[in-house]
């Protein structure tokens, strides 16, 4: 499937390629593209894909990255992100593993090359659909990467802390969740594991769910741990604690005994230290800095949407509630 899938990407890049060649030295105009559909189409009766959009798109595909080698000169010049292909090798091959539809979502979604490249390594790596991809898309998930507070960086040890670094999102958006104000934290909890699927999708790939309101037996007394995960790539457990309201440097001392607790009952001599995330609703960036700066646990705290916000633009087009409601009063 993957060589059939590399022959029609190359079949769709000469095509775009022959194109752009014949609009350069034959004056080939937009108009051409029409026809050509139309010759291939009944000269080919049986093969798809030969659409006017679709031709568009392969002349749009050959000319977006006929400058790969600009491309991996841009990501080489210091400003590449963690695991960013550096060759013009490592980047074909990506595009040549990456399904057309998904090409045609990235060209359309995404217009900054190295950007476009962390999608297409996440969706080889995570196995997304053309609409899952749309969705990471939509919902920023590459601006919202690796931006959680925290003390990896003085905690762990390289490479594990730039892993754990990356792994954390801040905010995460759990618009699945159907809560209303005013709600409590172990309803919150409930309707997370009620959507197990879209919630392990927003943390990312590796996390696998051990258990809600985990035990531990701690000198004769019994504490609930909110949410237990166990981290694939990292190979530790991941501690969550779920906080309504705003983030209090107390709630780090609770994590701090939790991940303890975690490393001494339940952590194999192989694996690494567990880390905290302390998912909150809001959070004061300077007061999380403070609070894990002299703290040895590694602890990473981010906020929690249960709505994900309307971009600038649409926020300009709706009504004020003061519109609304002089329209409700003329009803």
């Amino acid at each position: 499937m993957l060589s059939v899938n590399a022959e029609m990407i190359a079949l769709y890049w000469d095509i775009g390629k022959m194109i752009e060649q014949r609009q350069q030295s034959e004056g080939w105009s937009a108009a051409v593209i029409p026809r050509l559909s139309k010759d291939l189409r009944n000269e080919l009766p049986e093969v798809k894909g030969f659409s006017e959009r679709n031709i568009g798109r392969m002349l749009s595909f050959h000319r977006q990255y006929s400058i790969l080698p600009q491309a991996v000169a841009k990501l080489g010049d210091g400003s590449s992100m963690p695991q960013s292909p550096t060759t013009v090798e490592s980047l074909y091959e990506l595009l040549f593993h990456i399904p057309w539809g998904h090409h045609a979502v990235l060209i359309e979604k995404v217009k900054e090359h190295p950007v476009r490249f962390w999608y297409m390594q996440q969706t080889i790596q995570n196995g997304w659909s053309r609409n899952m991809l749309t969705l990471m898309i939509e919902s920023n998930v590459f601006e919202r990467r690796g931006k959680s507070d925290n003390n990896f960086k003085l905690v762990l040890p390289d490479p594990q802390s730039d892993l754990a670094v990356q792994l954390l999102k801040d905010p995460y958006i759990f618009d699945f969740a159907t809560l209303t104000e005013p709600f409590n934290e172990r309803e919150l909890e409930t309707e997370l594991i009620k959507h197990l699927e879209n919630f392990l999708l927003e943390l990312g790939a590796g996390f696998a769910f051990v258990g809600r309101q985990y035990p531990l037996e701690i000198s004769n007394q019994t504490y609930y741990i909110d949410l237990l995960f166990y981290h694939l790539k990292l190979r530790c457990y991941v501690v969550i604690d779920l906080k309504k309201g705003v983030f209090k440097p107390e709630h780090a001392g609770k994590m701090n005994f939790y991940c303890a607790a975690v490393d001494d009952i339940l952590k194999h001599p192989t694996d690494q230290p567990s880390i905290g995330l302390i998912l909150c609703q809001q959070k004061d960036k300077v007061v999380a800095e403070y609070t894990l700066k002299n703290i040895s646990t590694p602890i990473g705290v981010s906020a929690y949407e249960l709505t994900r916000a309307l971009p600038d633009e649409f926020k300009s087009s709706l009504p004020s509630i003061e519109d609304l409601e002089a329209e409700l009063s003329n009803v």
